[in-house]
């Protein structure tokens, strides 16, 4: 296994044509800037790395991610717009690497063990899948402190039902792993013990099977649903054709007993 480290932000690892994403190397560590922009560009990196065929993001011990750094918003608080500035850059960039989990032609996957709050839960929403331990919780506690888990939401309506959203959001209140599974938030809920095994079987499955039908393919799915039925034929029809046009289809078909 390849590993590559920098320090209190994001380990790489491959095996299997898995990278796994660790964020905090180690030890818990918040959505900083500094996080976010690491976070993005591995996520950047992944995008021409052959090795990487799926990506597994989780967070070390018993905490996937918290959210945003509280302690470096206040200290932004001094500056003399209040802050403001620095929410925008924070919260743009954010907003930018959510969306390079969610585009990535490589599919996604959250391993969460822990507690997932806030733009944790925002990066667990954002992920094509996500797995949980019985560990796990998930809550979006903007109400508690006077304001409004907003930005999470717009990842989290696209995984929930509006009223499994509404009772996140309202109630500010942590939920089960159990509840997150009823959700449609994961896919998938195990012990503790059996976490990493279990969602690393899954990734390395995955990473066998042809990566360019399956990035066509994802991207296709995102874009269909927002669609109505007959464009959404037409864009898929046209998707299909060019999964078996694929030289990897291609090649499949020559040593299969479909041929």
């Amino acid at each position: 296994m390849n590993q590559m480290t920098q320090p209190d932000l994001v380990t790489r690892s491959h095996a299997d044509g898995v990278l796994t994403l660790t964020l905090g190397a180690g030890k818990a560590h918040p959505l900083s800037l500094a996080m976010i922009r690491a976070l993005h560009a591995a996520l950047k990196e992944a995008e021409t790395d052959p090795d990487a065929r799926v990506i597994v993001i989780h967070g070390p011990g018993h905490i996937f991610c918290a959210g945003h750094d509280l302690k470096e918003i206040a200290r932004h608080r001094t500056d003399p717009d209040n802050g403001q500035a620095f929410l925008k850059e924070l919260f743009d960039a954010c907003a930018d690497m959510m969306q390079a989990i969610h585009f990535h032609p490589r599919p996604t996957i959250a391993m969460v063990d822990g507690i997932a709050t806030a733009a944790g839960l925002q990066m667990v929403a954002a992920c094509d899948m996500a797995f949980a331990s019985h560990n796990a919780t998930f809550c979006l506690p903007g109400v508690n402190n006077g304001g409004f888990c907003t930005t999470p939401a717009v990842a989290v309506s696209r995984a929930v039902g509006r009223k499994h959203l509404m009772q996140l959001t309202l109630s500010g209140q942590p939920q089960s792993a159990d509840w997150a599974l009823g959700a449609g938030l994961v896919n998938q809920v195990t012990d503790p013990e059996a976490l990493e095994s279990t969602t690393m079987a899954f990734a390395r499955t995955l990473a066998t099977r042809n990566p360019g039908p399956i990035a066509d393919g994802k991207q296709a799915i995102y874009r269909h649903l927002d669609m109505s039925l007959p464009e959404a034929y037409d864009m898929a029809t046209e998707v299909m054709i060019g999964h078996f046009m694929d030289p990897g289809r291609l090649e499949y078909e020559k040593t299969s007993r479909f041929k």
